[in-house]
């Protein structure tokens, strides 16, 4: 699912309304540099102080088959870490929300929207793993490749049925009820040569107070879901530009490059972690790279491979952002609407409007509002 971004407002809002948005970023970015921090610290203590091979040897004093005691490897090491990380989760996905007002879920329903995001995800979660362990242990010097080709295949049938089988798990999702909005966003996507399954609205209100809308699927589940409070707050030419912007994403054939790209990293990632992990498993004390208590070092080196490749694709997605704007602007006409829009949306969203430079280097990947407001004025 592309979910059209969170937006920062830099006009029209007092000097106490800008600081508090950027307060709630900074809160959100503190826990989101201690999450990843703690991730990597857990990585590399069970790595370093030979936890791994104690977890190995005492799953296979009553475990015999391999495919077993990885399962149970990977489980124990995943509640671990879930546990260790909970806190954190907490703070920012539930108190920060409802401290700052954007929530409306109450504690019943944050928790049971994530036991089933865990549902949904660990059944195709531990496909993949099993089919790595599989392919490691098959071939130990050469998986990274195929390991890659299964990854693009499943990022594929998952967008193609995301909109049909895992979104309505979620969200309710029900033909948009304004027919004028529907037929003008379906004359605006056949300008642009884009095909539709239909055009929706969701109710995103359940749980926040953000605004929020998207265009997912791929081929003929392609449809436009609008969230109730994205239709709720936006005049009609608003979200008509808005949807523009990403109808730019479509006809700049940014869509398809970006897969590309994105298939070009997984491959690259993966021979580099797969030849980074061949040359260090043994100095740490691992017998084969299929080893399983060794796993967690490919683990730690897709994280550090992201943590490299994620500002540089954050460059790529910028330039893409600006390419966009700028074609909501030809096809629509007038930039006006897409102003008040982005104004609108960032405040509704308590988006930072001028992120410090290195932030936005290192974690947008849409240029700030301030930039954007500058160019639409220009």
């Amino acid at each position: 699912m592309k979910m059209l971004s969170p937006f920062g407002s830099a006009e029209g809002l007092s000097a106490s309304a800008v600081a508090r948005e950027k307060r709630y970023h900074r809160y959100q970015l503190l826990l989101t540099v201690l999450e990843f921090l703690i991730g990597v610290a857990f990585l590399l203590i069970l790595l370093l102080t030979g936890l791994t091979l104690q977890l190995e040897a005492w799953i296979r004093s009553s475990v015999s088959n391999p495919y077993v005691v990885f399962l149970a490897f990977v489980g124990i090491l995943g509640v671990a870490e879930s546990v260790l990380l909970f806190p954190l989760n907490f703070l920012s996905g539930y108190l920060l929300e409802h401290r700052f007002g954007l929530s409306n879920q109450t504690l019943g329903a944050w928790f049971w929207e994530k036991t089933k995001a865990l549902l949904v995800a660990a059944p195709i979660g531990l496909v993949l793993m099993l089919i790595f362990f599989a392919l490691l242990r098959r071939y130990p010097q050469n998986w990274w490749f195929v390991m890659g080709s299964v990854m693009v295949l499943f990022s594929i049938l998952l967008a193609r049925l995301s909109p049909i089988l895992i979104m309505p798990l979620f969200y309710r999702s029900i033909p948009i009820k304004d027919q004028a909005l529907a037929q003008r966003v379906e004359a605006l996507c056949a300008q642009v040569g884009m095909r539709l399954e239909g055009v929706y609205q969701f109710d995103l209100s359940k749980n926040t107070k953000k605004a929020n809308a998207a265009f997912t699927g791929l081929g003929r589940s392609r449809r436009v879901i609008l969230g109730d409070t994205l239709i709720e707050r936006l005049e009609l030419d608003e979200i008509l530009i808005v949807l523009a912007h990403e109808l730019g994403h479509y006809k700049l054939k940014h869509i398809w490059k970006s897969i590309g790209l994105g298939i070009v990293v997984t491959y690259l990632g993966l021979f580099l972690v797969a030849r980074a992990h061949a040359g260090l498993y043994p100095q740490l004390g691992f017998q084969s790279a299929s080893q399983i208590a060794g796993l967690p070092l490919i683990a730690l080196l897709l994280t550090l491979y992201q943590l490299i490749t994620g500002p540089l694709m954050n460059i790529y997605s910028r330039a893409n952002e600006r390419a966009a704007d700028d074609f909501a602007i030809r096809l629509m006409g007038n930039a006006e609407p897409f102003r008040r829009g982005l104004e609108k949306i960032s405040t509704q969203n308590l988006s930072d409007p001028s992120p410090n430079p290195v932030v936005e280097f290192l974690f947008y990947s849409h240029p700030s509002i301030a930039k954007r407001l500058a160019r639409l004025g220009a």
